[in-house]
């Protein structure tokens, strides 16, 4: 039973300690929670069909839209959960699918730990990705007078008052959550579970507004592996979704989800599955082999980059580029790391479990066997349990509502007084919530903001994460860029025309050298750009390499052509209240790119990575607020970052 709890907190996105140190706040709220008006009728049948993609209306309104054909970055966050996920209810979140898309449009909303949350700026687009399995079923349960409120699992719910009564009732829901029960499950309700999709539907239809914020149809596939190894992905659709989701209580094998979204497609729902928190897979979510260990082919190739272009780099669980362990020579590699599966202690395998690692492995793939599992562009997103997703460090709530709504719950600040065991912080040393971050955003560079356009962007990979800031990345490869002049009124059109954007290939050339464009401009709102930087990816003598090169320098300092590196800029942080350096680091950075260590008979790929000035981690504001010393064992500072979809180079 303790795995089977320990594999549900994963799914729950928990830690082990909030059962113990803060399950009488924020367990099952179940028992305190108001009434909510049942979703279904008394038989907990709902037929109705889903709603078309787009209206009429919204169909000729985005016809209307002006168009760039330069393209505009376009920013939004496609991991976000309401009360229909059963975890985010649990959390004491009572937010909408309608009231998350209002908080994206710029409205405040309530936070269950009582304060409100409101961006400075509004999004661009938004997905709402509720729990698949369940959907809709823990409000239902709350609802004494309904049929899932009237079964046992539910009333022991709403009876439970002290945490060991808690937690029998959640071990007794574990066991439908995770289908081990004997015989039919007697708890779920198909009715509801339908309710629930046609809300989230209906919701993306009523807040899609072309040309100024989109929406689209989604949810989270939430399977993980027979011990806890996290292989969650979310589904974004294009348009219309279907009648039901495809949930891990179908199946908890990713290869079974492809299957149904190609059975999808040729009914005319096109969909993208974007897999998320690879740094808690346990090395599980790029594996060298099929799921039942079969060898990879080109079919199995093609089908994953066919349903799944993209993945989540980064998100309040953790950021999954790289690791020390994999890039001993990356002096940035160690940014935001969560180094543990999902809600437990044990640590998570480096192998197998970060992006970097992976697009490696798929190049010498792609050189050896022909084929390449791994060709995936980069998004961020916040995984937000609360329906509102925490970018800024300094006004941060972090994700799971009222289980770590306090700086005291997350860690950053000790408890008043050491436990029985002595620790000084929340969770004895065990707990995860201070590794998580104010983070990420997905970036898009598209010709208008409709679904179409940035659907397609999502599908070309012309995309870029953050990690919270609205930097914006550029990316083109091609020959003789450089005879471009980018002071001209067309020089990104003759970009386009001349080279390849992010997420493209670039082919060979005979006697031709390829020239990189890369550009960042910072965010206004947070701190200035220090330096910009390529980070290649090749294969030479039957290994995979990497090397990180800095290409444009802030405050007019020149790159080493030695190390590659810039000088230290000097910012510098005063974490007695956060202030930063004046007048140094960059508003944009830009360059011309030339590899000094290109071979053109070698594959290779290209990413950027731009860094802020350094700035106070969340962890440090929240320690400055309350009057203590920032907590040693975390980093006081961090260096805000985006990265940007590869260029491959194909000999």
């Amino acid at each position: 039973m303790g795995n089977q709890i320990s594999r549900l907190l994963g799914a729950m996105c928990l830690v082990r300690y909030s059962i113990g140190t803060l399950g009488t706040v924020g367990i099952l709220m179940l028992a305190g929670c108001g009434q909510e008006t049942s979703s279904s009728d008394t038989n907990g049948a709902n037929s109705t069909e889903a709603p078309a993609p787009s209206s009429s209306r919204t169909a000729a309104a985005a016809a209307d839209v002006p168009r760039n054909s330069e393209r505009e970055a376009y920013f939004g966050d496609l991991h976000v959960h309401t009360k229909l996920s059963f975890d985010a209810y649990i959390f004491g979140t009572r937010s909408t699918p309608d009231s998350a898309y209002e908080y994206a449009k710029g409205q405040p909303l309530a936070h269950p730990g009582g304060f409100s949350m409101q961006l400075d700026k509004p999004l661009d687009f938004l997905g709402v990705t509720d729990h698949a399995m369940y959907m809709g079923m823990l409000p239902e349960m709350d609802v004494a007078t309904s049929t899932a409120g009237q079964h046992p699992a539910a009333r022991a719910m709403r009876a439970a008052s002290s945490p060991a009564e808690r937690i029998a009732a959640f071990q007794g829901m574990f066991l439908y959550l995770s289908q081990q029960i004997d015989g039919p499950d007697d708890l779920l309700d198909a009715g509801v579970v339908r309710s629930a999709w046609q809300d989230t539907l209906a919701a993306a239809e009523r807040h899609n507004d072309p040309g100024r914020f989109t929406t689209f149809v989604a949810y989270e596939f939430t399977a993980s592996g027979s011990e806890q190894e996290n292989l969650h992905r979310n589904v974004v659709f294009r348009g219309m979704g279907p009648d039901l989701p495809f949930s891990s209580m179908d199946s908890s094998n990713p290869e079974d989800l492809w299957d149904w979204m190609d059975a999808q497609r040729n009914q005319g729902i096109e969909a993208l599955a974007i897999p998320h928190n690879s740094n808690g897979s346990d090395g599980l979510m790029f594996e060298l082999a099929q799921v039942d260990g079969s060898r990879m082919d080109s079919a199995y190739a093609e089908q994953r980059m066919r349903n799944e272009p993209l993945v989540e780099i980064t998100q309040v669980k953790g950021t999954s580029d790289t690791h020390p362990l994999l890039s001993p020579n990356d002096e940035w590699a160690d940014f935001e790391l969560m180094e543990v599966k999902v809600a437990t202690a044990i640590p998570s395998r480096p192998q197998g479990s970060y992006v970097r690692e992976a697009l490696r492995n798929g190049l010498l793939m792609e050189a050896s066997e022909g084929y390449n599992p791994y060709r995936f562009g980069l998004i961020g997103s916040s995984d937000t349990h609360v329906g509102a997703g925490s970018f800024d460090e300094s006004n941060y709530w972090s994700k799971v509502g009222i289980v770590d709504a306090t700086p005291v719950q997350r860690g950053s600040v000790p408890m008043p007084e050491p436990d029985a065991e002595g620790n000084r912080y929340a969770g004895g040393g065990i707990a995860t919530f201070e590794t998580w971050g104010a983070s990420g955003l997905a970036g898009v560079w598209a010709e208008a903001n409709t679904r179409d356009d940035i659907y397609d962007a999502f599908r070309r990979k012309e995309t870029f994460a953050t990690s919270g800031p609205r930097m914006r990345v550029r990316l083109f490869a091609g020959y003789g860029l450089d005879e471009i002049d980018m002071r001209s009124a067309d020089g990104v059109t003759q970009l386009y025309a001349r080279g390849v954007p992010m997420g493209g290939d670039l082919l060979g050339a005979d006697g031709q050298f390829p020239v990189f464009f890369v550009s960042a401009s910072r965010d206004p709102a947070s701190a200035p750009l220090q330096r910009l930087q390529v980070i290649k990816s090749w294969v030479a003598g039957g290994e995979s390499h990497e090397r990180v090169f800095d290409v444009a320098c802030s405050d007019d300092l020149a790159v080493d052509p030695s190390t590659h590196r810039c000088p230290d800029n000097g910012a510098r942080v005063d974490i007695t209240d956060c202030s930063i350096s004046e007048g140094l680091g960059a508003a944009m950075l830009s360059s011309f790119w030339r590899d000094p260590t290109f071979d053109p008979g070698e594959r290779a790929l290209y990413y950027v990575r731009v860094l802020e000035n350094p700035t106070c981690r969340w962890s440090t504001w929240d320690a400055i607020r309350a009057g203590v010393a920032p907590r040693e064992s975390l980093h006081a500072t961090i260096q805000e970052r985006a990265w940007s979809s590869p260029i491959w180079y194909v000999p």
